[in-house]
C-alpha cells in the first residue's frame, strides 16, 4: 500500500491535516503560480509599450519654477551679462581684478534692476569662491558671525575664500557695519555689498576705506531691448506654446515630462555691450502650430512692436521690471486687444520715486538749477515730475522760498513775498489744486532777473566771522542803556544818521576788516568768470545765434576787461 493510502486511513473524511497536507498544497499552489506567470509573460506586450511611471520632481525644481521670471532667467556666465560695459568688458578695472583671481571687498552702488546681485554671483563663480548671500533687511550680527566662522574654517581647511553678498547693505546701522572691519582687515572674508543709496551718506568711512565702490548705471533702452528679446527667446525654447505654470505637474503619459526640472535655467538679466538696439521682429502669419525657430515673437502674437517699446519705456532701465512685464504679456491670451494690454501694463508699474532717496534730492536740485538758469520749461517739467510722483508740495514750496532770496534776491524784491504766499496757499489748499500755485511761482522765479549779491555777500561775511569769533564790537556802535556803560565809552562818538542833513560815517567794522566789502555794488563783476566758449554755446542754443547784448562794446569777442577770462 502506498504512503498516500496509509495516510488517508488516519485522516477523517472532509478534514485536512494541518501540517503535511498544507505542505503539499503550498507546493502545488507554487507550481501553479509559476506556470501562470510564465503564461502571462509570454502573452505580455513588448517592454516599450509599458506605461511610464510619474517622474519625480525635486524640491529645488519646484522652488525654481515658483520663482518670478526675472529670477529664473539670470545669466550663468559673465559673458551673458548685459550692460555695464565699464565693469564687465575686457580691460576694465573689475575685469582685470577677476583675471588675476581676486576682487577684494566691493560695494555695488546702482539703481534697482541694474544687475548688482547677478554680478556678485557671477564674480563668486568666476573666482571659485564660496558664495553666501544675506539681506540686511532680515539679517543681523549673529547671521554675519555665523558666515564668518564658517568662512574661517573653510579657508583654514581648503584654502577657498568666501564671498558674502549683503543686499541692501545700507540698512545696517553703524554698529552693525563695524562687525565687518576686523574680518575684512584679516582677509577672512570678502564682502560684496549692494545698495541703491549713496554710500557716502549711508556707509561708515571705516567700511568704505576697506572696500572699492563700483557704480552701476541704469540700463539703457538698448540693454533692456536685448534682455527682453533674449528672455522671449528662452521662454519660447522651453515651451513654444505658452509660459509654463509656476508649479509643474507633468502628465504620467508624457515621455518628456522629466525635462521639467530643466525649465527656465537662465537668461541674461542685466548686461555684454552691443552697438545697435535689437528690434522686435514683425509677427508673421503661420499655418497650423508650426512656428519659426528664429522668430520667437511669432509664437506670441500679442507681443507686438508697440508692446515691446512700452515695456522698454516703463521699465526705466530696470531689468527686473522689464522681465516681470514680459511674464505678464506672455501669460495673456494671444488674441488680446493691444490697447487694453498696453493700458494694463501701464497700470501695473508703480512710479519709481523714493521721497527719502537720491531721486528726491536729484529732482529738487534739477528744479532749483532750472529756475536759476531761467529755464521755465525745464523747471515746470521737474515740478510736474515731483508732484505726479507724490512729492510733498510744501517741501517744494520751502525750497522755492530759499531760491527767491538766493538766486533772485535784490534783483526783484517781489519774489520772496510771492514765494511765501505760495507756501501759505499750499498749506491752505493742498493738492491737487496747489499745483497751480506752485506752477505760478516757479514760472515767475524762472523769468525774474537774478542776483546773488546778498547771498554771496553773506558767504564772504561768514568766512570772515569764522576767522576770529572773539573780535570785540567797536565801542562807538555798542548799546549803552545804562549810565555805567556810557561812562565806559559805549556808543561814544556814534553819529545818529537821521539827525544829519548829509551822509555821515561811523566805525561799523572791526579794525581787522575795515575797508573790506562783503556786499558788492550792483554791476560789480570782480571775481566773475568770462568763458568765451560757454557764452558762444549760450548764444547758439538760447539766443538764436545772436551776440549777447552784454558783450563789451570795445571788443565784441573779448570780455577780459570786465571779468576774469577763461579759455
Amino acid at each position: 500500500m502506498s504512503q498516500a493510502s496509509i495516510t488517508s486511513l488516519f485522516i477523517p473524511s472532509g478534514k485536512s491535516y494541518p501540517l503535511q497536507h498544507s505542505h503539499y498544497a503550498q507546493a502545488s499552489s507554487s507550481k501553479t503560480t509559476h506556470t501562470r506567470k510564465r503564461s502571462e509573460a509570454e502573452d505580455a506586450p513588448p517592454a516599450d509599450s509599458t506605461p511610464l511611471k510619474r517622474p519625480r520632481i525635486s524640491a529645488s525644481s519646484r522652488l525654481q519654477s515658483a520663482a518670478p521670471l526675472a529670477e529664473r532667467l539670470r545669466p550663468r556666465l559673465l559673458e551673458e551679462f548685459v550692460g555695464q560695459p565699464h565693469l564687465t568688458e575686457p580691460g576694465s578695472l573689475l575685469r582685470s581684478h577677476l583675471d588675476r583671481g581676486a576682487t577684494g571687498s566691493i560695494i555695488f552702488w546702482g539703481p534697482p534692476g541694474c544687475g548688482k546681485t547677478t554680478l556678485a554671483r557671477l564674480l563668486a563663480k568666476r573666482t571659485d569662491a564660496v558664495f553666501k548671500e544675506l539681506s540686511a533687511t532680515d539679517s543681523g550680527i549673529a547671521d554675519v558671525r555665523a558666515v564668518v566662522e564658517e568662512a574661517k574654517s573653510l579657508l583654514a581647511l581648503t584654502g577657498r575664500r568666501t564671498i558674502l553678498f549683503l543686499d541692501e547693505v545700507h540698512r545696517f546701522n553703524k554698529a552693525q557695519q563695524d562687525i565687518f572691519l576686523p574680518f575684512l582687515e584679516a582677509g577672512h572674508l570678502q564682502l560684496i555689498g549692494a545698495t541703491t543709496e549713496n554710500p557716502s551718506f549711508r556707509l561708515t568711512s571705516a567700511l568704505l576705506s576697506r572696500c572699492r565702490v563700483f557704480i552701476l548705471e541704469r540700463l539703457s533702452d538698448a540693454d533692456i531691448t536685448k534682455i527682453v528679446t533674449q528672455a522671449v527667446q528662452r521662454v519660447y525654447e522651453d515651451d513654444p506654446v505658452k509660459l509654463p505654470s509656476p508649479l509643474p505637474t507633468p502628465s504620467p503619459n508624457d515621455p518628456h515630462a522629466s525635462d521639467a526640472d530643466d525649465s527656465f535655467s537662465d537668461v541674461p538679466s542685466s548686461q555684454p555691450d552691443f552697438d545697435e538696439p535689437l528690434t522686435l521682429p514683425e509677427p508673421t502669419s503661420t499655418q497650423g502650430t508650426t512656428t519659426s525657430a528664429t522668430d520667437p515673437f511669432a509664437a506670441y502674437p500679442q507681443f507686438t512692436p508697440k508692446v515691446l517699446s512700452t515695456i522698454v519705456a516703463l521699465s526705466t532701465g530696470d531689468a527686473r521690471t522689464a522681465l516681470s512685464l514680459v511674464e505678464l504679456v506672455i501669460s495673456t491670451p494671444k488674441d488680446s486687444d493691444e490697447a487694453k494690454l498696453l493700458a494694463a501694463l501701464r497700470r501695473s508699474v508703480a512710479t519709481a520715486y523714493d521721497r527719502g532717496g537720491d531721486s528726491h534730492y536729484d529732482m529738487i536740485s534739477a528744479l532749483h538749477k532750472s529756475v536759476r538758469g531761467s529755464q521755465g520749461s525745464a523747471a515746470l517739467y521737474w515740478l510736474a515730475r515731483m508732484l505726479t510722483a507724490g512729492e510733498d508740495p510744501l517741501y517744494i514750496a520751502r525750497r522755492m522760498v530759499v531760491c527767491a532770496s538766493e538766486d533772485i534776491g535784490l534783483a526783484d524784491n517781489h519774489a520772496l513775498p510771492l514765494a511765501m504766499s505760495t507756501y501759505q496757499a499750499c498749506q491752505v489748499i493742498g493738492m491737487p489744486e496747489c499745483r497751480i500755485n506752485l506752477a505760478h511761482l516757479v514760472s515767475y522765479l524762472s523769468e525774474a532777473p537774478k542776483s546773488t549779491r546778498a547771498y554771496a555777500g553773506y558767504n564772504r561775511a561768514e568766512e570772515a566771522a569764522k576767522l576770529d569769533p572773539s573780535i570785540p564790537v567797536p565801542l562807538a556802535i555798542r548799546n549803552a542803556p545804562t549810565g555805567l556803560m556810557k561812562e565806559l565809552g559805549y556808543a561814544r562818538g556814534y553819529r545818529y544818521n537821521p539827525d544829519y542833513a548829509h551822509p555821515v560815517t561811523n566805525d561799523y567794522m572791526p579794525i581787522q576788516f575795515r575797508g573790506d566789502e562783503f556786499l558788492r555794488k550792483e554791476g560789480d563783476m570782480s571775481g566773475k568768470i568770462w568763458d568765451e566758449e560757454a557764452l558762444r554755446e549760450w548764444e547758439f542754443r538760447e539766443n538764436g545765434g545772436q551776440n549777447w547784448s552784454g558783450r563789451p562794446a570795445t571788443d565784441g569777442r573779448d570780455g577780459s576787461d570786465t571779468a576774469e577770462s577763461t579759455h
